[in-house]
């Protein structure tokens, strides 16, 4: 058997808010007693993560003394120090508190969007102090439960402003912080701003600091709305815009369930696993999961082995996968390519588009031929049930 022990180099990270979720959901109490910030980071240590990730309310109470503030920092500062553990990526938290009930960025009240825009700076600021270099932006309450609240034009309006604003302070800081939009097409509002991948990439174009700012996808928040993760993550790859990466499952058009790792679609996790350890992404593979209510803390450290030791069953079933002469040889004859169309492809020009208006198709005998796609699918459940 293979190893699968978790190591620096797969850049594996959780948030405080993922071991730490205490169990409660909307029909039931906590089920977990809470862990302070250094201990969560103590149980990260323990199962081998590389990083953690956080909320700036995770780490330090919204309404906590500058007293209280220190000791917190120095405790989970001494924790980071003890564990060898990281912070590759913070963000804020724009949506527990009472005051962002009809959004942060978008509210209609100027003196929400104000306090949205000095917390996150304050919030950036403490990221950078502890290291990170990706701060993600989730909008959980940028949206609407009816249309007649807002003007959707100006709900884009405000965030891009947000966003500009929010670039120029990290530039004027002379930090080294990317910015990774996170979309998500509802819950906990009825609609959400920007709610897949594709929205904000294309939002992203529209900003006066583009090359700053990428997205960072979630499983679970692609699913909900139906669409294919890989194919989302495969998009922002190509951008070079993949700044960051959320792991989960979700079964498809739930509310958000936030599981373990491969743990419902199995297949749709290997080819993204397969996507991003094919073409050497780089960045954090983040877990942002949480274990079963049913789970006492033993349970939430199998849960957070768990998430990486499916991530790295699934990047060594990829490397079979790459290696299969069967497999790969069905590759090679439905990518065959004898270079006869070559001519028409690349660059436009007018005598290529008159070449190939004359060019003369056999549809009948093009079309009779079998892809062997049912082969192909079939070797690949073999390779992930372990009988080739």
């Amino acid at each position: 058997m293979s190893d699968y022990t978790p190591k620096p180099e797969h850049k594996f990270t959780f948030g405080l808010w993922t071991v730490g979720n205490v169990g409660r959901d909307p029909f039931g109490a906590p089920v977990r007693d809470a862990k302070s910030p250094a201990d969560l980071v103590r149980l990260l240590g323990e199962v081998g993560a590389w990083g953690v990730n956080f909320h700036d309310n995770d780490l330090i109470p919204i309404d906590a003394t500058p007293s209280e503030r220190d000791a917190i920092l120095k405790e989970f500062k001494k924790a980071l120090a003890e564990t060898g553990l990281c912070v590759p990526m913070t963000t804020t938290n724009l949506f527990s508190d009472p005051i962002f009930k009809d959004g942060a960025f978008t509210s209609n009240d100027p003196k929400v969007r104000a306090y949205a825009l000095q917390k996150t700076m304050n919030a950036i600021d403490l990221g950078v102090e502890l290291g990170a270099k990706v701060y993600v932006f989730w909008g959980g309450r940028e949206g609407t439960e009816t249309d007649a609240a807002k003007d959707p034009l100006t709900a884009i309006k405000r965030t891009r402003e947000a966003m500009n604003f929010l670039c120029e302070y990290v530039l004027d800081k002379k930090y080294d912080l990317k910015f990774a939009l996170e979309a998500k097409p509802n819950e906990p509002r009825g609609d959400i701003y920007n709610s897949t991948t594709g929205h904000m990439l294309a939002f992203i174009e529209t900003l006066d600091h583009p090359e700053m700012v990428g997205v960072n996808p979630e499983v679970a928040h692609e699913h909900m709305a139906g669409l294919n993760f890989v194919h989302g993550v495969a998009q922002a790859l190509e951008a070079g815009k993949l700044f960051h990466i959320d792991l989960n499952d979700q079964a498809f058009g739930r509310y958000d369930q936030d599981f373990r790792f491969g743990a419902v679609n199995l297949k749709s996790a290997f080819f993204l696993v397969k996507l991003l350890e094919d073409n050497k992404y780089d960045g954090s593979r983040h877990f942002d999961a949480h274990a079963y209510r049913t789970e006492d803390y033993e349970g939430v450290k199998d849960f957070a082995r768990g998430c990486m030791r499916t991530y790295l069953i699934l990047k060594e079933k990829a490397e079979q996968w790459n290696a299969d002469k069967e497999i790969q040889a069905v590759v090679a004859e439905i990518n065959a390519d004898d270079g006869s169309m070559n001519q028409y492809f690349g660059k436009y020009s007018a005598e290529k588009a008159a070449a190939l208006k004359a060019q003369s198709f056999d549809r009948t005998k093009i079309a009779s031929r079998g892809l062997k796609y049912e082969r192909l699918d079939q070797l690949t459940i073999e390779v992930l049930l372990g009988v080739r």
